[in-house]
């Protein structure tokens, strides 16, 4: 059964009801299927007979006498009559399904003696592994639903939901928020994986022109840890509303709606993660709450106080983006990372289809704080004050040495300001977005920030 869940969770990232199945004879394994009649547009597509599909073909036989056939949720008529007509020895289901079940809920055709095969069934196992799958799958559509019909303000844009379609590697269920006192109206998407109750709670956050897809080759190895992982689109960027005008952007803005949506997520145990303005306004975050904190993962980044000036680096990127605003993103992700595949950097262009929804884009490089009394510098200097004497977590840096614009020179200064900071991890082969090599440094981070690997 805990194969079938497997099953389901593929079916869950898949955007499908979350139900799983696998096929067993004489303890082998000979068949696997989760639901799919949204992705194979086939109504017939449910995991019973993905899995029966499978075994019948390694057999090669379409009778699967003395096999055993294990399903997360009671089978329904068609999957019932599938699997007597499959000659399955015996069924076991793990929740039951009070509105279609064929297994005893609403009829039972495994008990009908008029059949000319019966199959033993068994309910119950793994119930409420099995069911919290499905409550979390529906519990995420209904919320969806209620925020796909937030209206849209009329000073923002909303990019089409069908620009995310086929995202690679980017399974993740939506979640959106609008009630945040800051956001007036506006909504804002996060990812929200794992257990609520988990042993270290991972927030992720991306810069500009990023946006969380930047996190999905380090979400599996915190998630296959056991933890949580939360990690939201600014305003302005990914999946998150975008307010048309440039002004409607602001440091101290996009600074407050993070501290709410943190205190309305009442996040603990968090491992704040941060990279170029997940940087910038997440360094400015543990001192409003120190007991929500217990570690830090910074790479390439800053603390903009104004009292020291921006990097060469910085000053080009913002140049650059002054005569080009409206720099191709795609073209810019596969010159700084080559490995990207056309269809990666395709994605993360995904939530700017026009020059209407990239009034962030533009804006970003002015807001960084340049002047001492620039909006955020006077928080970030209190923001070095904090890392440099009253923070107590865990912290580890991981540094691309590639990166023109917050490199080696930048991250060994902010590393001074960092209390009891080991020694860096250097990606010789990183540039400015380290997550795109972010497999080996969750890996590092879980092995140096889990308080369960630091014991082990």
């Amino acid at each position: 059964m805990a194969l079938a869940l497997d099953q389901a969770g593929l079916a869950f990232s898949a955007g499908e009801v979350p139900v799983g199945a696998i096929v067993v004879k004489g303890g082998q394994v000979i068949g696997r299927g989760h639901n799919a009649p949204l992705t194979r547009h086939d109504p017939s597509a449910h995991a019973e007979i993905m899995a029966i599909r499978e075994a019948a073909t390694v057999l090669g036989n379409y009778r699967l006498d003395g096999c055993e056939l294990f399903v997360t949720l009671e089978p329904c008529t068609m999957c019932a009559g599938a699997i007597l007509q499959a000659r399955i020895a015996r069924v076991v289901y793990g929740a039951p399904e009070p509105k279609t079940g064929a297994a005893g809920s609403v009829i039972n055709l495994f008990e009908n003696s008029q059949l000319n095969h019966q199959t033993q069934v068994q309910g119950g196992v793994m119930t409420q592994e099995c069911s919290q799958v499905l409550s979390r799958f529906f519990e995420a559509r209904r919320k969806e639903k209620r925020m796909t019909s937030q209206p849209l303000r009329d000073d923002a844009l909303r990019t089409p939901a069908k620009c995310f379609d086929d995202l690679p590697d980017y399974p993740w269920a939506p979640n959106y928020v609008s009630d945040l006192p800051s956001l007036n109206g506006l909504r804002m998407h996060y990812l929200d994986e794992g257990p609520r109750d988990a042993e270290l709670t991972w927030l992720c956050l991306h810069g500009n022109p990023a946006w969380s897809y930047l996190y999905r080759k380090m979400l599996p190895v915190f998630l296959a840890a056991g933890h949580r992982v939360i990690a939201p689109d600014l305003i302005g960027f990914g999946k998150s509303d975008k307010p048309k005008k440039d002004a409607a952007h602001s440091f101290s803005w996009h600074r407050q709606i993070l501290l709410e949506l943190i205190e309305q997520l009442d996040l603990q145990h968090v491992v704040l993660v941060v990279q170029d303005w997940g940087g910038l306004l997440g360094l400015t975050l543990p001192m409003a709450a120190e007991q929500r904190y217990g570690a830090l993962l910074v790479m390439n980044t800053a603390l903009a106080t104004g009292d020291a000036p921006l990097s060469d680096g910085f000053l080009a990127w913002r140049d650059m983006c002054s005569k080009n605003p409206d720099f191709d993103l795609s073209r810019l992700m596969r010159r700084a990372n080559p490995e990207l595949s056309q269809a990666e950097c395709a994605a993360y262009a995904a939530p700017f289809p026009d020059a209407g929804h990239r009034a962030a884009l533009r804006v970003f490089p002015d807001l960084v704080p340049e002047f001492e009394d620039s909006d955020g510098a006077e928080v970030s200097r209190l923001a070095r004050d904090f890392w440099q004497h009253r923070w107590n977590g865990q912290s580890l840096m991981a540094i691309g040495l590639q990166d023109p614009v917050l490199g080696s020179s930048a991250m060994e200064h902010l590393h001074q300001f960092i209390r009891n900071c080991p020694p860096p991890l250097r990606l010789a082969k990183a540039g400015h977005f380290v997550q795109e090599q972010g497999e080996a440094v969750a890996h590092a981070a879980i092995a140096q920030l889990s308080p369960s690997a630091r014991h082990a």
